[in-house]
C-alpha cells in the first residue's frame, strides 16, 4: 500500500492511532465496525512493511495481507455501514451487504485454494492470486464498498464514499503503472474522514435503570 517498508510503517502507525482515537471517542455501540476501519487499515499497512522486508513471496505476512484486503474488507465495509446507519437508509443497505457477503466467500475460497504471492516492482509490491470471473468479483467489491459508503445516509460517510471511489481510481493507476504505490495517503485521508464522522455522531440513548421505569424528575 505504500512505496517502502519504513513508510508502511509510519503510515500504519499514524492510521492505527487514528483509529485508536476513534474508538476511544465512540458513542454507539453499533457504530464500533465502521468507527474501528481506521484500526484495520492501519494493521494491514504494519502487515505490508513485513511484506516488504521479506521481500515479498507467499509467507504469512502476504497471506495476513490478501485476507484483509479482499474477503476482509468486502464484508466489514458494507456491515459497518450497515450497523451504524439511520433506520430510513438501512433498506437501501442490505443489497450492498449481500454482495459483499457473496463476494467475500468468493474471495476466501481462492485464497484458501489458491497461492497468493508478493513481488516488489520498484517502489510497489505486486499480488498475484488468481480469481475466477474477475470482472464480476470486482463489480461485487466496489458494489459492495465504496456503493454501501455511497449510499449510508450519512453526509461525512458519502463524501468517504466519493473520496475513496475517485481515490482509489487515481492509486490504481499509478500502481499499475509501477510507478508509485500511494494506497496508504488515501487510508490516511479515509481515517481522517472517519475521525470526523466519529465526532458528529449523536449520543447513544441512555442505559435503562433496573427494577423498573425511570423516575421523571421534578
Amino acid at each position: 500500500m505504500c512505496w517502502s517498508a519504513t513508510a508502511d510503517l509510519v503510515a500504519g502507525t499514524a492510521v492505527t492511532t487514528i483509529g485508536v482515537v476513534c474508538v476511544a471517542r465512540l458513542r454507539r455501540a453499533r457504530d464500533l465496525p465502521l468507527a474501528a476501519l481506521p484500526l484495520l487499515l492501519g494493521a494491514h499497512q504494519i502487515i505490508e512493511a513485513a511484506v516488504w522486508a521479506s521481500g515479498g513471496g507467499a509467507g504469512p505476512a502476504t497471506v495476513a495481507w490478501a485476507v484483509i484486503a479482499l474477503p476482509v474488507l468486502a464484508v466489514w465495509v458494507p456491515a459497518g455501514v450497515l450497523l451504524a446507519a439511520p433506520a430510513r437508509a438501512r433498506r437501501r443497505l442490505i443489497a450492498p451487504a449481500l454482495v459483499g457477503l457473496a463476494t467475500a466467500t468468493a474471495l476466501a475460497y481462492c485464497l484458501a485454494t489458491r497461492t497468493v504471492t508478493a513481488e516488489v516492482r520498484g517502489h510497489t509490491l505486486g499480488y498475484v492470486v488468481e480469481l475466477p470471473y474477475v470482472p464480476l468479483i470486482v463489480t461485487g467489491y466496489v458494489v459492495a464498498t465504496v456503493g454501501s459508503l455511497l449510499l449510508g445516509g450519512d453526509p461525512v460517510v458519502r463524501l468517504l464514499g466519493a473520496v475513496v471511489g475517485c481515490g482509489a481510481v487515481l492509486c490504481l493507476l499509478l500502481w499499475r503503472l509501477e510507478f508509485v504505490s500511494t494506497w496508504c495517503a488515501l487510508a490516511a485521508v479515509a481515517s481522517v474522514l472517519m475521525l470526523a464522522w466519529v465526532r458528529r455522531r449523536p449520543e447513544g440513548p441512555p442505559p435503562a435503570l433496573s427494577g423498573g421505569r425511570p423516575s421523571a424528575g421534578r
